[in-house]
């Protein structure tokens, strides 16, 4: 529910700290979940060259089409 409120997407260790759960964990969870995956990567300020974090999103099924 937490990504479908960010349509942008967020990152691992912002869906934790938003969640107040393991980092870890909520990796894990993100892995099982048939409807998350990685939209983009972005580069970690601070860190150094080739540290990069996943944007994870949520598809959002499009509601069904009405009869003609």
């Amino acid at each position: 529910m937490l990504l479908h409120k960010y349509a942008d997407g967020l990152t691992l260790l912002d869906i934790s700290n938003y969640l107040n759960m393991n980092y870890t964990n909520a990796g894990r969870s993100l892995l099982k979940m048939p409807d998350a995956y990685i939209d983009r990567w972005i580069a970690k300020e601070g860190r150094g060259p080739g540290k990069w974090s996943a944007v994870w999103c949520v598809v959002v099924p499009p509601e069904n089409c009405p009869m003609p």
